[in-house]
């Protein structure tokens, strides 16, 4: 016990530094998906701060960190601009359907926590959790090219000349000190990404380079600025969105899209930090505290959030580990918002996109690379699918389509294992050994192994290596026992299991009259009569 403690205390250095360099992260973010989602820049920076501090509080993963995300907000964007016309011209009710929605979506998540619902993302295949890195990373790359750009009549086209070349030269310099070190080893008392984030920021104030920075970021944007107060009750909600049937049809459908992108992501990020810390989180409780986090986040105005993979890799590879970690990271955002804006806005975006390229190296699965020619082509081709349906949808339809393809071939595989041993007895009884498991899949080739007509008068099914899995076995079974009955052949099943035996007495009494109790059953004769076999043996 004591170990533990100072083990905890130990790391409340790490967790300190690491939340400070994860709220510097969190800033662009948070303000670019407010952007996406069409709403004030606040409203993001809110999000990131609220759902980012109940999550760390009360979530069942400490060290991984929630926020603002891009996936939640490309569903947003539609909702704000429907909910936008639904009010008279100039009203903009869309900010207003989006707080309510994501109270909505919270209440969903935090059912599906209580229902026990998180247990499922084990069963997500490893090739689906790969394309999930590998897409993920992607987007996070893709999102930060957007940097690169500035807006020139109201459209956006990339930087040219000496601009293109000083941001380059900028994240260039940042990947090299982020890179560089841990390498020479200088300091473990600092994050990499925290030391070059401040190294790359006093280089571009102190000389005056003319490169985009966190404040002219939001301005281009169209916001104010990153200054703000504390976030308060948005009742103006309650008064401006009827509590009416047409409201709960309107919004209902993006509070469950949501919900289940916020939970996939939570949870599959997990997955990820439990991978990197060798620890093990608890989905159900990670479900709660995210819907929790969303109530709040849309009482209070927020835009709503889930996990940030990307700034969950820079927290746990900056050290962070306990939920100081994400606790520092939401309250250092508020600091931001409240005292340090105009320190905050002189950051050159330069130096925040390098360490975004960096988590994106750190995130990507390299090694599926090496292993192309050594897996099977279907997790192959899982691994590819989901990775471009995460990037040309999102993450909810890409792991959807992942799992529901690998159901298909592990199906499909399992279909065709089958088999039937065929042998006759010295009384004229001819019995069918039965391999493989039986269910929906499997029914068509198991039936075609019988030959009804041709078949001796008494038969026998040994299922003694097979397993009935489903009604459609129950029911191929039940057929197979009329055929015989109707050619007036008598027919019994041996060696079933007792959960087997159940289901089919369950579906039909007439199976009591067609299984056989064997005595001679190898997995089920010792748990029934233990004391005949152990009783000699001890003896002696």
């Amino acid at each position: 016990m004591t170990e533990f403690i100072q083990k905890r205390v130990s790391n409340v250095q790490n967790d300190v530094l690491s939340g400070i360099t994860v709220a510097l992260a969190l800033v662009p973010e948070a303000v670019a998906f407010a952007f996406v989602a069409g709403v004030d820049p606040l409203v993001g920076l809110y999000a990131a701060f609220m759902v980012g501090l109940i999550t760390s509080i009360f979530g069942g993963r400490p060290g991984m960190i929630s926020g603002a995300t891009g996936a939640l907000a490309v569903v947003m964007v539609s909702l704000v601009s429907e909910g936008n016309a639904m009010g008279a011209p100039g009203e903009n009710l869309g900010l207003y359907y989006l707080f309510a929605t994501v109270i909505l979506m919270g209440i969903i998540q935090i059912s599906a926590g209580v229902l026990k619902l998180g247990k499922f993302v084990r069963l997500i295949p490893h090739p689906v959790m790969m394309g999930f890195v590998n897409g993920l990373a992607i987007v996070i790359f893709l999102s930060q090219l957007g940097m690169f750009k500035e807006m020139v009549d109201g459209k956006k086209t990339w930087l040219q000349g000496s601009q293109l070349y000083l941001m380059i030269g900028l994240v260039a310099l940042t990947m090299l000190i982020m890179w560089g070190l841990p390498k020479i080893k200088l300091t473990k008392k600092l994050p990499e990404a925290l030391i070059a984030i401040l190294l790359v920021s006093a280089i571009a104030i102190f000389m005056n380079f003319d490169v985009a920075t966190v404040g002219s970021f939001i301005r281009n944007g169209g916001g104010e600025g990153l200054k703000g107060g504390l976030p308060t009750l948005q009742l103006e909600t309650f008064s401006k969105v009827p509590f009416s049937w047409e409201t709960i049809q309107f919004i209902f459908p993006y509070a469950l899209i949501l919900a289940a992108i916020g939970l996939i992501e939570s949870l599959m990020t997990l997955n990820l930090v439990d991978d990197l810390t060798d620890t093990r989180g608890n989905g159900n409780r990670e479900c709660v505290a995210q819907g929790s986090a969303n109530i709040v986040t849309g009482l209070f105005g927020g835009m709503g959030g889930c996990a940030m993979i990307g700034q969950s890799i820079i927290n746990i590879k900056g050290g962070g580990r306990g939920r100081l970690s994400g606790i520092v990271a939401a309250v250092m955002l508020l600091m931001f918002i409240l005292f340090g804006s105009a320190y905050i806005e002189q950051i050159p975006i330069a130096a925040l996109v390098g360490v975004m390229f960096m988590v994106v190296i750190g995130t990507f699965a390299w090694s599926s690379f090496r292993i192309i020619n050594k897996i099977p082509r279907a997790d192959l081709f899982v691994l590819i699918l989901v990775s471009s349906l995460t990037v040309i949808f999102d993450l909810a339809i890409a792991v959807i389509a992942g799992v529901i393809f690998s159901a298909l071939v592990f199906s499909w595989e399992n279909a065709t294992r089958i088999r039937a041993r065929k042998r006759m007895r010295e009384d004229g009884t001819k019995t069918y050994e039965i391999w493989g498991p039986l269910f929906f899949g499997s029914i068509t080739t198991f039936l075609e192994k019988f030959d009804v007509k041709n078949d001796p008068d008494s038969v026998e099914i040994d299922f003694v290596e097979s397993r009935v899995t489903d009604h459609s076995a129950v029911e191929a079974i039940f057929n197979l026992v009329e055929k015989y009955e109707v050619a007036g052949k008598t027919i019994h099943l041996k060696h079933l299991s007792e959960e087997c035996k159940l289901l089919l007495y369950k579906s039909n009494p007439k199976f009591r009259e067609v299984i056989i109790e064997a005595v001679d059953d190898p997995r089920y004769h010792l748990a029934a009569n233990p004391e005949k076999f152990t009783k000699g043996l001890f003896e002696k």
